[in-house]
């Protein structure tokens, strides 16, 4: 199968691009560096150079690739945001809303001129993911997260734009994969030092707020990538939760990752503080915020992560 990845320089297309190509897949890889295309070739992939904001650029880059299928792992996430930014999720968060409105508009384009197949596209469990009402676990059946502070709104809409785009899709199959938090090599949590959360927690930056209610669902970034294999080949149009077998609140995993980092336990900082500080999302995230079941992922796309828990992989997986 011809696959063409649309983000195939970032932390899950540094995992997904060899793991297509060990899979027997022809992949195709855009950048929209020229200086980055040797380390795709060395990946297993053939490069093409196109802006995923480039209408044309986008379209012809597929035209002359004719991929059957197209995976978006389009993001902007880089650098470290201080209190003040985290105050405005929606700057910090600009051009990656971008990615998943114009930019998978661009691709949906593109891929229906040449007539692909199948059309996966990068989504998150997170906050703005399902309601924070009920049991802590959600599948994707359940309701979404429609009470969300006026800050950080513009995510999760670019976030409902994109999953809409794609699963309503009729003349391809249209999968989208919410993705947990990632871990590992290239990650905001890893054994580099820069990582941006490992960072953030060995300087003690990362705090416990309130009670620490917020489940989150891990997935390490090689698991990850699998899933993204296994939805290449198997499953029928829909969504999936790509996420480990435990999902967990903050007060469980942030004091188990600080100790495997080496790190002092973290903080605890009352809500009114962080509200202050760094807004009502943030606060959210950390205390409200619901995790999600991998069940479905597991029996339809045939998916079966190899850190199945973040326990193991905070242990042992932060490097691999």
């Amino acid at each position: 199968m011809k696959v063409f990845v649309a983000g195939a320089t970032g932390a899950i297309g540094a995992q997904l691009v060899p793991q297509l190509a060990a899979a027997g897949h022809d992949v195709i890889a855009m950048t929209r560096s020229p200086a980055k295309t040797d380390a795709l070739r060395a990946l297993g992939a053939r490069p093409v150079v196109a802006d995923a904001l480039d209408p044309d650029g986008v379209a012809r880059a597929v035209a002359e690739t004719e991929p059957g299928v197209i995976v978006h792992q389009l993001t902007a996430l880089k650098g470290e945001p201080g209190l003040r930014e985290m105050r405005n999720p929606d700057r910090l968060g600009a051009m990656t809303n971008r990615l998943r409105t114009e930019g998978i508009d661009h691709l949906l384009a593109a891929g229906r001129a040449v007539g692909v197949r199948r059309f996966i596209a990068q989504s998150i469990v997170a906050i703005g993911t399902y309601a924070r009402t009920g049991g802590p676990v959600k599948t994707e059946q359940d309701p979404l997260d429609l009470d969300l502070p006026a800050k950080g709104r513009s995510g999760a809409d670019a976030i409902r734009y994109l999953e809409d785009a794609v699963t309503g899709i009729d003349w391809a199959e249209g999968i989208v994969l919410r993705y947990g938090a990632f871990y590992g090599p290239g990650t905001g949590v890893s054994d580099d030092p820069e990582a941006l959360l490992t960072k953030a927690i060995r300087r003690r930056r990362l705090p416990i707020i309130g009670g620490g209610g917020g489940i989150w669902s891990w997935v390490h970034i090689e698991d990850a990538a699998s899933a993204t294999v296994a939805a290449v080949d198997n499953g029928g149009p829909g969504i999936y939760n790509v996420v480990d077998d435990e999902p967990a609140p903050v007060r469980e995993w942030l004091p188990f990752l600080a100790e495997e980092l080496g790190a002092k336990q973290p903080m605890r900082v009352p809500r009114f503080v962080v509200r202050l500080l760094a807004g009502e999302a943030a606060v959210l995230q950390m205390t409200e915020v619901r995790g999600g079941s991998n069940a479905k992922a597991k029996r339809v796309l045939g998916w079966q992560p190899r850190w199945s828990s973040w326990r193991v992989g905070f242990a042992k997986g932060l490097g691999e």
